[in-house]
């Protein structure tokens, strides 16, 4: 039966209990437990589809489609696991079920209330994220004492005491300040924090102590008594090199000792070998090489999460530290692309919705194929590089993706009218369609072409599955002129075309779906790896 670990955050947000989550998942994985992660977001929308990236940080897609929390991501880079539209779900989608199930008379005449029904289904959300797993650990968005976050806490208190539960364990994330004038590290703010919770009916059984200075060991102890926590449940989580030292970080304080004492796990011992050596390859790289990443949401680099993650990723296991040199495409527009990006070693447009910075994203694609520099297109970069081809090799003006033209002259990208999702369901799309609900998402095949940069990347693979998340696709008219001027369709999937490449390039690549979705730290993105090593044989 399925024990659980659920985290909770103090004292405010951005603590990084997803890292926390994601680490004590990763040491209990690489003990051979069958883990599974759950990421609750109090939020009223129904998913992070359609919130803007300057203000929530990326979409992260699964394998079956789902638009989740970032957080996500951070589980499946650190477990080297997918998961499933199960692992996060929000107030929104909550509420949604609850009353949809009553207005079709399922809770027989009842009134509906926070408590039981809404609590209720919680838990049996979270009792299905947990299903077929020894460990499910649960980590709760927001902050204790968060209005929204309540109901939540409920569920988790109430599954304390539920009798299909064998074990349950709360890890508490806060943070401990230090006030520079009077030198002192400061307890107070996580008292409060823990009282709220016992206030709720929650015990923490472990505190993560983030702070920017060591914590003595006469403190950790007056934060453990104050707190009602073992001596040795009192975990350090100091600001890291990389986050992927987190995990060594919890296993040199024996982190895993009072979980498994607690949850009666027996002993167990993780293999972090290979990981250990990954990290120490991050934080003491031989090589370098400098990538011009060409954005849009530059404000937050949270936006981008995934794709600066598998940079890192690949870098790691080339024993490269990969340098990325913010470039904001509408910048680029008014400077041009030599300025701000003859420093780089390759080239990366990254993916987007809106026509800013377009301009911008065309010149630095152009200044690439000219230059002879490697570069990687994804999504929309690879959408440019039909439409910067078609402009400035096929000579035909007014070329664009209907997306930003509707009239031009030559769509080069557009809308198809309809296709088949996932399901083998025909999705139509228009014009005027929701946004959130009229997106190809999700893990799609893609069969690659041979002697290309694609398949070669994903070692001689026939076919690559990888995940979408984009409304517009390129339009297979233009395919011959294309082809025949030099730009070869290397990957298809279901008669849409995925990649592109170009054959007197020596590195250049664009791709329809976002690799960046199936990096992880032990098992990098083929493409992301490939296009780095290729910035690092650039001359």
């Amino acid at each position: 039966m399925t024990k659980y670990i659920f985290v909770t955050g103090g004292v405010l947000s951005s603590l990084g209990k997803g890292i926390t989550a994601a680490s004590v998942g990763t040491l209990l994985k690489h003990s051979g437990k069958k883990v599974g992660m759950l990421k609750i977001d109090p939020y009223i929308n129904v998913d992070s589809g359609t919130m803007s990236p300057l203000e929530h940080g990326e979409v992260f897609v699964t394998t079956d489609g789902a638009e989740t929390d970032l957080d996500i991501g951070n589980y499946e880079r650190f477990l080297d696991t997918s998961f499933l539209k199960s692992s996060n779900f929000t107030t929104g989608q909550v509420y949604s079920s609850v009353i949809e199930r009553e207005r079709a008379g399922g809770y027989l005449g009842q009134t509906i209330q926070v408590v039981p029904h809404i609590v209720g289904e919680i838990v049996n959300r979270i009792k299905l994220a947990g299903k077929d797993h020894d460990i499910l650990i649960v980590e709760l968005g927001g902050t204790v004492g968060d209005i929204e976050g309540l109901p939540f806490m409920e569920a988790i208190r109430q599954m304390k005491h539920d009798d299909d539960v064998v074990g349950t364990f709360f890890i508490h994330v806060t943070l401990i300040p230090y006030i520079k004038a009077a030198g002192e590290l400061k307890s107070k703010p996580t008292q409060h924090s823990v009282q709220e919770l016992r206030r709720i009916g929650i015990t923490p059984q472990m505190i993560i102590a983030r702070s920017e200075n060591a914590l003595p060991k006469t403190f950790k102890k007056k934060l453990a008594m104050s707190c009602d926590v073992n001596s040795d449940s009192v975990i350090e989580a100091l600001d890291a090199k990389t986050i992927y030292d987190v995990p060594m970080s919890f296993l040199r304080q024996n982190i895993l000792d009072p979980i498994a004492k607690d949850l009666k796990l027996g002993e167990i011992t993780p293999d972090m070998e290979e990981w250990d050596i990954l990290v120490k390859k991050i934080v003491s790289p031989k090589n370098k090489v400098i990538v011009g990443f060409v954005g849009k949401y530059l404000e937050l680099k949270e936006a981008y999460k995934s794709l600066t993650e598998s940079l890192i990723h690949s870098g790691a296991h080339l024993d490269t530290q990969v340098e990325i040199n913010w470039v904001d495409s509408e910048e680029l527009e008014e400077r041009g692309a030599e300025a701000l990006l003859s420093d780089c070693d390759s080239v990366l447009v990254a993916g987007g919705f809106g026509n800013r910075g377009i301009e911008g994203k065309i010149k630095a694609i152009e200044y690439a194929r000219i230059n002879k520099v490697p570069y990687l297109g994804i999504c929309l970069g690879m959408q440019l590089t039909l439409v910067e081809y078609a402009r400035n090799v096929l000579d035909l003006e007014g070329a664009n993706s209907i997306e930003f033209d509707k009239e031009t002259p030559h769509p080069m990208v557009y809308l198809i009218d309809n296709f088949l999702d996932q399901s083998g369901d025909t999705q139509i799309r228009t014009h005027k369609s929701p946004m959130g609900g009229t997106m190809r998402l999700g893990e799609y095949p893609c069969d690659t072409k041979k002697d290309s940069i694609l398949r070669e990347a994903y070692n001689g693979a026939k076919t690559i599955h990888e995940r979408h998340r984009h409304r517009y696709e390129a339009n297979p008219t233009y395919r011959k002129q294309l082809e025949d001027a030099g730009m070869v369709v290397t990957g298809e999937s279901h008669g849409l075309i995925e990649t592109v490449e170009i054959t007197d390039h020596p590195w250049f690549l664009g791709v329809q779906f976002h690799p960046e979705f199936t990096s992880r730290l032990q098992t990098p993105s083929p493409s992301i790896l490939a296009f780095v090593k290729a910035s690092l044989n650039a001359e």
